[in-house]
Formats: C-alpha cells, structure tokens, sequence
C-alpha cells in the first residue's frame, strides 16, 4: 500500500522512535470500502462507533452530519474515558457505559450508549474487534450490521466513503457538500492542504502533546503554529473556506483539532502559543463552520474535557475559560480581535 501521509504517519523506525519519546500513531488495519463488490452502499446497513473527544472520531461524525446521513447510519457513542487499572479485562480500553459517571457534571453523559451495533450488547470497542481475530482496540469503526463485520477503521477512508456514496446511502440533504472536489485542479489543491493540515496540525497536535522528548515537542509546536500563520494568510484573502467558496474535505479536518484548541489543546497539548481567537480569519472560519447544518450536534466539549484531562496527569478537569466560555463563543465570530 501507498504511504499517504494525510491518512496515515509512517511506521518507518516506530520503535525506536517510540522508545526515544516521539508519539507515533499506529495504523488501522480494517480497510474495506462501501462500494466493493462484498460491501453495497445500502441505506440502513452502516453503523458507527465512536467517542466523541477523539479528534479522529469527530472526523467522522462531522461527515455524518454534514452529509445529512444521521438517519441512515446508525451510532453508538463510548463513554470518553476508557476503563482504569481496576478493569477486570485491562486498563485503556474505549467501553459502552451508558450510566457511567463523569467526574465533570457528577452524572452520567446524555450522549453516551451502549452498544447496540453487533447486536449482542458488548461492553468495550475491543470486544467488536475480537470477534473477528484482532487485537485492536481503536474508534472510530464502521461496521455493517447485516454481515457482522467490521468494514473499515481509518477515519480518513470513513469520510470519503461517506462523501461518496452519500446519496445511495440515503441522504436526502439539498445543498450538502462535497467533501471531495470533482475537479481535478481544485482537488489537487485540497489534498495539499489535507497533507500540511494531518502532518501539522491534526497528527501535530498530538505530537506537540503526548511526545516526551522536549525537541520533538518544540518541533511540533512550531509547525503547528506556522501553518496556523499560514491558513490565516489563506482565509485573509476574502474566502470563506480554506479551498475556496466551498466547505471541502480539507475544511472538516482542520476543524476538530481548532474547535479544540483554545478549550483544552491550549493547555493539554502544551500548545499556548496563541489561542485561534488571536486570528481573526481562522476564529470567524470556526464560527462560521460551527453554525453548518448538524455541525455542533457532532461533537462535544464536555466529551473532550472529561476525556483528555479525566483521565492524565492527576485526572482533575480544569474549569475555564470563562471569558469566553466554550462552545458558546463560536456563535459569536465578533469575539475575533479587530484586524
């Protein structure tokens, strides 16, 4: 296979790597597609797993959403910290725990569910992948409900499956976007932007974050950071999105990473160079991604605070911002300070 970098990060040297403090995200290893012969695009077939703090996951559910495909592809959401040291089957594993209490509201979280895509009401995402021999654990996951079996569990194949097959999986959405341009020009443009965006910012994010080594960091936060000076240029030059006139692709990658930035990846992910309020363009590109049809019912800011800080450092969950509060702010692309 083809290493694509805005898919996945290379493996070359992972080991080592790992040892020496670098994180490096591993590869998914499920990768049919709705459209092959043994996998039809059916309305009613699909069904999804997530969480709704992975970044990865969100991927997923903003393309759900955006594409008008709530209806027809049915969802189940883990509880956003994984299981504890405690866990009879074993630390870190993403579990189905619809009346699990989160430690930030004190009550169980109204968008978690149990699992009801296999249809035996199986506690943890693991189990899914055990049935069929693997040792995985990962979301999101695509599964087809009427073969049992998982169909793919690489968030960037996911979308563009999705965007694909969209009408013969049901959408009824007028208008809804296409994530993938059919021109090949205005494509080519999107994929660059797609590699620069996964490299340093949506993988970069976690490099910055989860590495232990203090120049692999210092590396991270300055890319991330450069491209944001970068997409800010872009999004100064009178275009709503970051391609052009149109939400792309590349629009709904960069936008999980950025609605979590000032929130929790400013003080997470050690990324307190700027918060995205201090770049005008890039602040009124979220408001204005934020206020598309179904975008703000795909994600959750409770979700990713009690998901990244309810389980690090010593699990307590910080409370800010106040001023302003999240996610209340991006309806309000006026908060941008004055150019």
């Amino acid at each position: 296979m083809t290493q694509n970098n805005a898919t996945e990060e290379s493996q070359a040297n992972a080991k080592t790597r790992r040892a020496s403090g670098e994180f490096v995200r591993g590869i998914s290893g499920f990768r049919r597609h709705i459209g092959d012969p043994d996998v039809p695009a059916e309305p009613g077939r699909y069904h999804l797993f997530v969480a709704l703090n992975c970044a990865w996951c969100h991927r997923v559910t903003l393309a759900r959403n955006v594409l008008g495909l709530q209806d027809v592809i049915t969802l189940d959401v883990a509880f956003p910290n994984r299981t504890g040291d405690d866990d009879a089957v074993g630390p870190n594993l993403w579990e189905f725990a619809p009346n699990r209490i989160a430690s930030l509201t004190g009550a169980p979280l109204a968008e978690c569910t149990g699992e009801t895509g296999t249809g035996q009401g199986l506690r943890l995402a693991k189990n899914i992948y055990q049935r069929e021999g693997s040792d995985e654990q990962s979301v999101p996951i695509l599964y087809d409900k009427i073969d049992g079996r998982i169909v793919n569990n690489e968030s960037a194949e996911i979308l563009h499956m999705l965007d694909a097959q969209a009408e013969a999986l049901g959408s009824t959405r007028q208008n809804r976007p296409h994530l993938v341009p059919a021109d090949p020009e205005a494509r080519t443009a999107v994929e660059a932007l797609n590699e620069r965006i996964y490299v340093t910012i949506n993988n970069g994010a976690y490099k910055a974050g989860f590495s232990s080594d203090q120049a692999v960091y210092a590396k991270a936060f300055e890319a991330y950071f450069d491209t944001l000076r970068n997409l800010e240029t872009l999004l100064g030059e009178d275009r709503p999105f970051l391609a052009g006139a149109t939400f792309t692709e590349a629009d709904l990658r960069l936008f999980p990473t950025l609605y979590r930035h000032d929130p929790v990846y400013y003080v997470r992910m050690k990324l307190n160079g700027a918060r995205i309020l201090d770049y005008p363009y890039l602040w009124r590109w979220l408001c204005r991604v934020y206020a598309m049809e179904g975008v703000a019912e795909a994600g959750s800011l409770i979700h990713c605070r009690q998901g990244y800080f309810g389980r690090s450092w010593n699990g307590t969950i910080p409370l800010g911002p106040i001023t302003p509060s999240y996610p209340e702010a991006y309806a309000q692309p006026d908060l941008a300070r004055s150019i």
